[in-house]
């Protein structure tokens, strides 16, 4: 597959770009370039694509199903009993539903945490974007629970090969409410073991730093670090009820922070100290947390979002500054997974968007970065781009009509 983009806005020069299989080759004059697709970039910038650091995909089908309602609430009464219901095709909607949804808003990778892994990753490969999957891992101090999953990853691990290099597999601890110390040090050993990364929840709440203290003497991070479990594989979502040496202990482990600002404005869970944990060394991405508790997908607003709380929290309108938020939604992800995309250099992964110079929201267009992050939307996004693959062009997804009209019928099944 070869693409040429010809005269696209690329640091306020227009440029054309030559993307041949997945990468791409050359920026600049490419008249002597040939190509089977040849796309008109007059009136568009080409940008990377974002890259979403946290979220359970295949929660679309339960947008707006459990709102208002406290996390533990919300899990305990609501969540839970109803994925207890969910089948392997319904997870497989559900991240297709995921799928698009990012697609149509920019957004090329996603790290994933759920149940049916095979599910998403099929999900994933059929719609051409990237993902790092994990099957979520929770056992609930039951030892046949544990050794169940322990197995299941294994066995995962080992058909992890059916799938191109797009998808990514992944050991996905919950969280260390729901997981016994023997298997996060399973989860460590292994992901050691096997070169693999860890997702998991951290420090989400003030109930589960008092609930690890009262059982284990510690606070959440203190407990990880002293069974080995933190490193720079880890990545930790939420983050929020952290200590400055907290920060500080998981900057030298390697560990790094996920940010969802409109989950967790939503379920009141705190707010994560973007400013602090920077400062602190601390990796930190973007990502937007589950469908279900969000309730979209879209990395766009989830950036503003995260700039806007870090000023508003900590009062000084300097911080979190545009380009330092469009980073966290786009380069950062991709770095903490090694991937050679977020940005748009020749060689580059050819993972990428044309945004319309002509939508009202980019006009009159004095800073593009500060645009797409404080006032564009998923309107502005004309083509996307993954693995030199087009999946969107003039806002269109092949096939998007018949995802939705199955996700309607979840309503149906899942309906109160």
């Amino acid at each position: 597959m070869s693409i040429l983009i010809k005269q696209v806005r690329l640091n306020d020069k227009a440029v054309d770009v030559y993307i041949r299989g997945n990468q791409i080759r050359k920026i600049g004059a490419c008249s002597d370039q040939t190509a089977e697709t040849v796309l008109d970039g007059t009136d568009k910038a080409i940008l990377p694509t974002f890259h979403n650091a946290h979220t359970h995909a295949a929660m679309a089908y339960m947008r707006s199903y459990a709102d208002d309602l406290e996390l533990h609430t919300w899990l305990n009464d609501h969540v839970w009993p109803l994925e207890a219901r969910v089948t392997e095709e319904d997870v497989y909607n559900g991240a297709r539903l995921a799928c698009l949804e990012m697609i149509k808003s920019g957004a090329t990778f996603f790290n994933d945490m759920y149940w049916f892994w095979h599910s998403t990753a099929r999900a994933v490969e059929e719609m051409g974007l990237r993902a790092a999957i994990s099957a979520v891992f929770i056992d609930f101090d039951d030892p046949q629970k544990a050794k169940e999953q322990m197995e299941q990853n294994q066995r995962l691990f080992e058909e992890r090969g059916r799938y191109s290099d797009r998808i990514i597999f992944q050991i996905g601890p919950h969280a260390i409410y729901t997981v016994s110390e023997k298997s996060l040090r399973w989860a460590a050993e292994f992901a050691a073991e096997h070169g693999l990364m860890i997702h998991t929840h951290l420090a989400e709440t003030e109930k589960e730093v008092a609930d690890c203290v009262k059982k284990h003497g510690i606070r959440p991070v203190a407990y990880l670090d002293s069974i080995g479990f933190l490193g720079s594989n880890v990545t930790a979502a939420h983050c929020i009820c952290l200590e400055p040496e907290e920060m500080e202990l998981l900057a030298e482990r390697g560990v790094k922070a996920l940010h969802c600002p409109a989950s967790n404005m939503k379920l009141c869970s705190g707010k994560f100290r973007f400013t602090e944990a920077q400062a602190a060394g601390l990796q930190v991405a973007v990502g937007t947390d589950g469908a279900a508790s969000n309730n979209n997908l879209d990395m766009g607003e989830e950036i503003k979002l995260a700039a806007l709380l870090e000023k508003h929290s900590t009062g000084n309108p300097t911080a979190l500054p545009a380009e330092t938020a469009w980073h966290a939604g786009t380069r950062a992800g991709a770095e903490m997974f090694g991937l050679n995309s977020g940005v748009i250099t020749e060689g580059a992964l050819a993972d990428c968007m044309l945004v319309d110079l002509n939508n009202e929201r980019l006009a009159p267009g004095h800073h593009l970065i500060a645009d797409m992050v404080y006032s564009a939307d998923s309107s502005c996004i004309d083509t996307v781009i993954c693995d030199g693959n087009i999946l969107m062009q003039d806002r269109k997804v092949d096939g998007e009509e018949e995802i939705i009209e199955k996700a309607h019928e979840y309503r149906e099944k899942f309906g109160r």
